[in-house]
């Protein structure tokens, strides 16, 4: 391809409203252009990028046996309701009505629609295992689009989907889809962790989240570096140091805190108790069964809520922190003045049920001091299990750097930001039973189909690769997905020799099967290296004096070491670093 024919818009500053380095490489090198929030085109540099991603995709998928759909992006809503998931998905979904009246949505992710073909075409053990994929636009309503191709309205997805006829076969093929995830992320390019994480409003009992550690990430990962541990602060969990509560009084005891609203108030107020020794009392609302109801969520006063670890607790799908107004309605108090004892006798007064969960950080505590649903007003001395009716304890908190590993005695949680480029779900008979998917055994019983989900986002492993491969020039792309092998630059193309060297060599490359970028625009030669630079080619050969000596200088973009290389000794060089990179891929 010649650059003077090729569209590639590059841009020499940083577009004001880029935050992160992807967003801001990507449209510098012309690779996309935005159309709207969180709705972007690909020009062709990107095209070629994104294609690449793709048949990685599709070689590792169906390397594991996979077989290739392709389903409609337009699903009607009778699926989704018969799934549940119809009410319990909230505004991300993009939904309309056709011009009959009837409920239409754009699909987020296609579930439903393979589970559809399975319950009507699958019958036998014999059928299955069945491992069905496909590579298509998805659309999300994010309500807050951002970061380039990081967070998206529509973008492209490889979604897989395993059938199985038992919980063995499931864990089989969960094992051979992350080996494929591992083979594609490394292919990639892209350094990579795999996390325990939520499995979210996709449901079933496991998941592991592939992410890429990069400062843009929006996820937060607690590792352990002496025992491999990692997970997504919405699931990570730690040990906490046991303290030891004195007994305390016979039974709670009220006294005035005039002016008290938060924990660091009551912790320096006259006959107030430390953080670890408080209570922090949340009121929520939690989708339940398509219903909000009112929850109160229990914590020590030094930990923090993580809201998806209290949804996952509650089999709520969706939650949201109670307004003032309603939380007086309620409780009869202010937010600071808030507490578990007594709490749902003060609730059924309004005539409304509330549950209590409790984190497991305050298992045993007692001694403590919490509000007391008055305004100005606390309870010391409140033993957690003897002065308040728990419903439920459950992990809530969100860990922090610092805190002991779960897992190993020694290890020390690190938390740190990264970015989801994958996830893989063991979904179970979720689908499979509401929506009637099921098969005959061996033994001639009827049992649903086990199934799994597997996701990879395309645009999630080009942002990750350019988070991960950049300097102040611009993109390093790994090889395998770099838009062309090499560049050839032509230093000034009104020199007869220099060009006609180049056409020769553009021409040769070419027949010898290799993707090439001929920089023959009438431009200064450092504006040529810039642009180079900044779209990234693996390789760059520049055509200048030297030719005169039969010699061009290949540099390698990385690593920016070049040599002088013999004219007639280019096509093999260029060919070894070609058979180096399939090797790595």
């Amino acid at each position: 391809m010649r650059w003077s024919q090729y569209f590639i818009p590059t841009l020499r500053e940083d577009p004001a409203d880029a935050e992160v380095v992807s967003h801001k490489l990507l449209l510098r090198a012309g690779v996309v252009r935005q159309l709207s929030a969180g709705i972007y085109s690909y020009l062709p540099l990107g095209q070629r990028i994104a294609l690449k991603v793709i048949q990685i995709l599709r070689e590792e998928m169906n390397r594991i046996g996979g077989q290739e759909f392709y389903l409609p992006a337009l699903h009607p809503a009778e699926v989704w309701q018969e799934s549940g998931r119809w009410s319990a998905i909230g505004d991300e979904m993009f939904r309309l009505k056709d011009r009959k009246g009837a409920d239409m949505c754009l699909g987020m992710t296609h579930e439903e629609i393979f589970t559809t073909i399975a319950r009507n075409e699958i019958r036998s053990y014999k059928q299955l295992p069945q491992i069905w994929y496909q590579i298509q636009i998805k659309f999300r309503d994010e309500s807050r689009p951002k970061s380039g191709l990081m967070r998206l309205r529509t973008f492209i997805m490889k979604d897989a989907y395993t059938f199985d006829v038992d919980w063995q076969g499931l864990d089989r093929s969960f094992a051979d889809q992350r080996e494929a995830y591992k083979r594609i992320f490394t292919r990639c390019g892209i350094q990579f962790s795999i996390v325990e994480a939520s499995s979210g409003s996709m449901g079933g009992s496991e998941s592991n989240e592939f992410v890429a550690k990069t400062p843009a990430g929006e996820d937060l990962i607690a590792s352990c570096s002496n025992c491999g541990y990692a997970a997504n602060v919405e699931k990570a969990t730690s040990r906490l140091t046991k303290i030891e509560d004195d007994n305390g009084p016979a039974s709670p005891e009220e006294f005035p805190t005039p002016g008290v609203r938060t924990i660091e108030d009551l912790t320096t107020f006259p006959g107030g108790a430390a953080p670890d020794r408080q209570i922090k009392s949340l009121v929520f609302f939690a989708t339940l069964n398509g219903e909000p109801q009112p929850v109160l969520a229990l914590l020590r006063g030094d930990h923090q809520l993580h809201e998806v670890k209290f949804a996952d607790a509650l089999g709520a799908t969706a939650v949201r922190p109670a307004h003032p107004e309603e939380i007086r309605e309620l409780m009869g108090a202010s937010a600071g003045s808030l507490g578990g004892v007594r709490a749902k006798e003060i609730v059924r007064k309004a005539k409304q049920q509330l549950s209590i969960v409790a984190d497991l950080g305050l298992k045993g505590r007692r001694n403590m001091t919490t509000g007391a649903n008055k305004d100005d007003h606390h309870i010391r001395g409140v033993d957690i299990e003897r002065d308040i009716d728990v419903d439920k304890w459950a992990d809530l908190r969100t860990v922090t750097s610092g805190e002991a590993c779960p897992r190993c005695e020694a290890g020390v949680l690190e938390v740190h930001k990264a970015m989801e480029i994958g996830h893989i779900f063991k979904l179970g008979t979720k689908y499979s039973e509401s929506m009637g998917a099921s098969v005959l055994t061996q033994d001639g019983k009827e049992v649903p189909i086990i199934m799994g989900s597997y996701g990879i986002g395309v645009e999630r492993i080009i942002s990750a690769a350019i988070e991960q491969n950049y300097d102040d020039d611009g993109i390093i792309w790994p090889k395998s997905i770099a838009p062309f092998d090499m560049i050839v630059t032509v230093t000034n193309m009104k020199d007869e020799k220099l060009r006609e060297a180049g056409e020769n060599l553009y021409k040769d490359l070419q027949e010898a099967g290799l993707q090439v970028l001929f920089d023959d625009r009438d431009e200064r030669a450092g504006v040529k290296f810039k642009d180079a630079d900044l779209i990234g080619i693996p390789y760059r050969i520049t055509i200048g004096k030297k030719i005169s000596q039969g010699l061009v200088e290949l540099l390698n973009r990385r690593t920016r070491q070049s040599a002088d290389v013999n004219l007639g000794d280019v096509i093999s060089t260029v060919r070894k670093l070609a058979l180096e990179q399939t090797a790595v891929s």
